[in-house]
Parts: C-alpha cells; sequence; structure tokens
C-alpha cells in the first residue's frame, strides 16, 4: 500500500493515543470566551496575541489558530511559511484539523527546503521574503493520512483527492472510493462532491445519475462551486434529471458567483446566447471577462466573438484583437485563426502578413487544417514565407492528403504548383488537385487554369476553362475574373492553317461572371464592367452605368478607374461633366503612377490658364 511508505517518515504525536490525549490541551471555556468577544469586536491583532500567548504554552488549537491567523492575514501579516509551522507544531500534538491543514499546504507548495521544526514565536513582523513553492505530495499524503485516521471527514476527502488525482505513483482509486464514502458519511462538503463524482462517472443508470445528484447536492448546499457547475451540465444534458436549461443556468450561475472560472465562462456563454436565461450581452460580457483572467480560453474567444461581431457598444475589433490573442497564447485553435484573419485584414491593427502567418502555423501546428489551407495561400507571399516553412507546411499537407483530407489535398497541389516546400511539380501538382477538385471549389480553378496554360500536361484550354467556369459558378471571385478575362479576349492558336479561335468572345456571358465579383466590391470586376459597358464591345453601350462600375472601382483605390472617371467626369462622357472633380480623381491616378492621368492633368492646367485643382500648387 502507497501508505506504508510514509510510515516512520515523520514521528507524529498522533501515531501514540497516549502521548495525543496529554499533550492536546483544550482551550478552556474562560479562553474561549475570550476569543470570541474579540472575534465579535474584529479585533483581530488582539485575538492574534490572544491565541499566540494560548500557542506559546503548547496549546494545540490555540497553535492551530495561530497557523490559520499566518495564512489568512488575520491580525498579523500573512506568511505560508510560518503559518506551517504552526500548524505542524498543532499536527504533532494529534490535533486532526491542524493535520488537515498542513496536507492542504503541502499539496499547494512551500518553498523549497522549507523546515517546518525551525520555529520562531509568534510575532506581528513580516517573517523572511518566501520563495517559489513546491508541492510535496509525500507529505501531503502523510499528513491526510493523520487526519483520516482520527475520523475527520475533509482529511479523508483530500486524502481520496490525492489518492485519485496526484501523482501516478500514489494513486489507488479503491481506497480513494471508500475514502469519499467516510468523508459523505460524516458529511464533509467534500466528500460529498468526491463522491459525488465517482458516482457519476461509474452511473449506468438514471437511478445511479439520481443518486450521485444527491451527493452533489449536499456539496452545492455547503457552497462548492464544482458541484453547482456538475448540477448545471446534468440539467444542460438530461443526465438524472429532465433537460432544463433554465436549472441549469441557475446552477452555472451559482457556481459562478462561487468564482469557479468554467462556470463563469458557461453561464457567460448563456447570457450572450439568451440559452435559458435572457439574452443580456453586457452581463455576459462581465462573467466572461473574469472567466477569461482566471484562464478559460473559451471565455476570451467568446470576448473576441463578441466585439467583432457584437452590436454597440461591443463592436470593437481592438478589443477583439487583445482576446482573440489572449485565447491564442493559451493555445485556443479557432482564436488564433482568427487573430491572423484580423492581422491578414487589418482590422483593428494595421496589416501584418507575418503575424498572420504566425498565428495561421501555430493553428495548423495544433492541427487544424483549416488553418493549413490558409497558410498555403498566405505562404505564396514571399515575405511571409522561409524555405523550412514550406518543407513543414509540405509535410503536414503530404500526411492529411494521404488520408483523404481534400482540403490538404488541394494546399498540397498549391505547394507544388508554386514551388513551396521544394521545386515546382506541375504534373505531381495536377494529380492532388484532380483528387480534390470535385469537393473543393478551389481546387477546381487551380486544376483548370494549370491544365488550359500547359503547366503539367499538354495545353487543353477547353478543358481547363470548363474546371474554372465551375469554380466561377461557385462564386470564387478568382475564378470570375480568369473567365471573364478569357471571355472578353478570346483564346486563339497557331495552327497548321494560322491562327485558330480555340475560345470565341462572349462579352455577354463575361458579364454575368463579373457581376457577382463586383456585387463583392472585388475592384478589378468593377473596373472591367465599367469597360464593357462603355462601348466598343458586344454589349449594349451604356455610359452612365459605366462611370457608376468607374466610381466605385476608383473609391476602392483601382488605378484605371481613376483615370477612366477622371477622364469620364473632364469629358462629360457619363452623367455630367465636373472639371473639379476630374482634377481629384486624376490626381489619385497620377499619384498610383498613370502617366495619362499627369497628361491630363497638364492639359487642364494649360486649358485654365493657371488655375488650379484643388491639391494642385
Amino acid at each position: 500500500m502507497v501508505g506504508q511508505r510514509f510510515q516512520g517518515r515523520e514521528k507524529a504525536y498522533s501515531s501514540h493515543p497516549e502521548r495525543r490525549n496529554e499533550a492536546r490541551q483544550r482551550l478552556t471555556k474562560r479562553q474561549r470566551a475570550k476569543a470570541h468577544a474579540l472575534q465579535a469586536h474584529d479585533n483581530l491583532p488582539q485575538l492574534f496575541r490572544h491565541y499566540a500567548d494560548l500557542a506559546r504554552k503548547g496549546v494545540a488549537e490555540a497553535q492551530y489558530e495561530v497557523g490559520q491567523c499566518y495564512l489568512q492575514g488575520r491580525g498579523v501579516p500573512a506568511s505560508l511559511t510560518e503559518g506551517a509551522r504552526w500548524l505542524y507544531a498543532a499536527a504533532q500534538r494529534g490535533l486532526p484539523e491542524a493535520a488537515f491543514s498542513l496536507a492542504t499546504v503541502y499539496a499547494m507548495g512551500l518553498p523549497k527546503g522549507f523546515d517546518p521544526k525551525q520555529m520562531q514565536l509568534p510575532q506581528r513582523q513580516r517573517p523572511e521574503v518566501e520563495s517559489g513553492s513546491t508541492p510535496d505530495y509525500e507529505k501531503a499524503l502523510f499528513w491526510s493520512r493523520q487526519a483520516a485516521a482520527q475520523d475527520h471527514g475533509e482529511g479523508q476527502a483530500l486524502l481520496a483527492h490525492l489518492l485519485t488525482h496526484g501523482p501516478e505513483q500514489f494513486r489507488d482509486l479503491p481506497k480513494a472510493r471508500v475514502l469519499y464514502e467516510r468523508a459523505a458519511q460524516n458529511d464533509a462538503p467534500q466528500g460529498h462532491l468526491g463522491l459525488g463524482l465517482v458516482l457519476l462517472e461509474e452511473a449506468r443508470s438514471e437511478t445511479q445519475q439520481q443518486r450521485a445528484a444527491r451527493s452533489l447536492e449536499r456539496a452545492a448546499v455547503a457552497g462548492i462551486g464544482t458541484a453547482y457547475a456538475t448540477l448545471g451540465w446534468m440539467h444542460e444534458n438530461a443526465c438524472g434529471f429532465p433537460r432544463d436549461l433554465e436549472q441549469a443556468a441557475r446552477c452555472y450561475e451559482q457556481a459562478a458567483e462561487l468564482g469557479l472560472a468554467s462556470a463563469q465562462a458557461r453561464y457567460g456563454m448563456m447570457l450572450l446566447r439568451g440559452v435559458g436565461i435572457k439574452s443580456n450581452p453586457v452581463m455576459a460580457e462581465s462573467w466572461l471577462r473574469q472567466a477569461a483572467y482566471g484562464g478559460e480560453s473559451d471565455a476570451a474567444a467568446l470576448l473576441g466573438d463578441l466585439y467583432i461581431r457584437g452590436e454597440p457598444p461591443f463592436n470593437k475589433p481592438a478589443t477583439a484583437l487583445k482576446w482573440y490573442r489572449h485565447a491564442a497564447e493559451q493555445g485556443h485553435v479557432p482564436a488564433a485563426r482568427a487573430l491572423a484573419f484580423l492581422y491578414l485584414s487589418g482590422t483593428g491593427t494595421k496589416p501584418d502578413q507575418r503575424q498572420a502567418a504566425h498565428w495561421l502555423r501555430h493553428a495548423a501546428e495544433a492541427g487544424d487544417s483549416h488553418a493549413d489551407a490558409e497558410l498555403g495561400t498566405l505562404l505564396l507571399l514571399d515575405e511571409a514565407r522561409t524555405v523550412q516553412e514550406g518543407d513543414q507546411l509540405q509535410e503536414r499537407l503530404l500526411q492529411r492528403a494521404r488520408k483523404g483530407d481534400m482540403v490538404s489535398a488541394y494546399n498540397l497541389g498549391v505547394c507544388l504548383a508554386q514551388g513551396i516546400g521544394g521545386e515546382r511539380n506541375p504534373a505531381e501538382a495536377l494529380q492532388w488537385l484532380a483528387q480534390a477538385r470535385e469537393s473543393v471549389v478551389n481546387a477546381q480553378f487551380w486544376y483548370g487554369s494549370l491544365v488550359f496554360h500547359g503547366q503539367g500536361q499538354e495545353a487543353d484550354p477547353l478543358e481547363g476553362l470548363h474546371w474554372m467556369e465551375k469554380a466561377a459558378q461557385a462564386g470564387m471571385t478568382e475564378a470570375c475574373l480568369a473567365v471573364g478575362r478569357i471571355l472578353v479576349n478570346g483564346h486563339f492558336r497557331e495552327g497548321p492553317a494560322g491562327r485558330e479561335v480555340v475560345i470565341p468572345l462572349d462579352h455577354e456571358k463575361a458579364v454575368l461572371l463579373y457581376r457577382p465579383a463586383a456585387e463583392r466590391d472585388d475592384p478589378e470586376a468593377l473596373f472591367a464592367l465599367g469597360a464593357l459597358f462603355g462601348g466598343g464591345h458586344e454589349v449594349a453601350e451604356d455610359r452612365q452605368k459605366a462611370e457608376g462600375y468607374f466610381r466605385r472601382a476608383a473609391e476602392l483605390g483601382h488605378a484605371l478607374a481613376q483615370l477612366m472617371l477622371g477622364r469620364y467626369l473632364l469629358k462629360g462622357l457619363g452623367s455630367r461633366q465636373d472639371r473639379a472633380e476630374a482634377g481629384f480623381w486624376l490626381e489619385k491616378a497620377a499619384a498610383q503612377g498613370q502617366e495619362e492621368a499627369a497628361q491630363l492633368l497638364s492639359e487642364i492646367a494649360v486649358q485654365s490658364s493657371g488655375s488650379s485643382f484643388p491639391g494642385q500648387a
């Protein structure tokens, strides 16, 4: 038995009943009355001195009280080590509650090299500065056994907990179960909790679940947050009770108010989503924040969701970024992906591709295949890629693709096509893209593009266009633009009889392809529609409509669209003529290197006899 290893390690008086009875002096009625009076008047310094005088005389219960004063900082500066020393003195005299408290302190951790025998007289001066703590499970087991041997309920529960959750070499689950039952019989709240959790794990029927619930209810009444939280889970999941989300919310609330971070997170989520209780985002935010600071990464991620998607006053992208980072740093994978997208799009912060790559890599290495997909796309940008990153990415993708993960097969194809993680290999890229093309829209486009341009096999424009069109019809913006350009310009090749038409012009179909991308405010699609409706194409000319498309693209920073809008306004080709606004857009186009815009501005300056447009000297 594990317990035999500790016999003789500490010569506790509790192992000698005749000495224990002699040494365990009780506080007299008068001494107790004085202590109660000082406690009632909240005179903690004087209360400490009262116990200290008795502790010096060897009164075990007074030594225990001095230890508690040091641990709790009642009437004396708090000191873990001084508290442990006085608990040790009381435990040596056979006081079970002192043995239990001392076991708890050892389990929590004391400074390395701590010696409880180095006693000092009780004093109000702060003891030496205490260094980092180290749990000592052997001594925790020893002293919890001393308390349990005297039928101390909380000592029995603590010993059971150590035998269940302590280091592997100390565990004894059958013995722990017996101890939990004894602790519960002694009406120890932690005993009821431990027994309830054991019974719940063992339960195979509703009757057994209800028995577990009764033990947990006893623990909850005693104010144990874990018991309330477990009952909340049982009500939520119809375990031992009919499903009752309102009761679940009440239980989580009780546990949250008792400081249990996991319950604060769950209750906050229910308040946020209106599950079992009326939605209250303000209160939800408060509970989620407490849980996040308590180490609950799910709560931090939910706060990120709230601040990125919520209604005022919660739509604060910078705050969302803070909470996603808080969760991601604790290993929360979806939060890491969300954080990457904020850095990629510059939402709540400046765009930062390196940070985006860092957090996508973080999520991908944790097993998130979607993050691998996004990282594969991002690594196409040289500034976000190193050779080592590409090698590692390709290896992960290969392993997942071989197991049938089609998203990974697509991204592996992209890596091979672009030379990420090795040499370009279009032929092998086509093989993986062909596997993924039926289920991954992006794979259809990439496969079609390689086939269209003859990369990895002989060019087949019609087959390539077929797959690119499938991707375009599914709404992929890049595919819409690529197919639209092919249909606007047509596709030709040199044959024996001269230049042959492979794909004829189809401007009307191009318009249909560009429109979905334009509705998503893609500037290239908007510019292309402006050009098609501007005249000279196989669609009905509509210059007012063309001007509208050019304006939308110009507002998104498209240089050619800014040039065309300036020209339209200068010459009145669309809705109206407006030389001042024309100059404004031409200046923007010129600043982006459009030489024709600079020429038009010079002509305007000459025609205006020295007058200037806004922004010109």
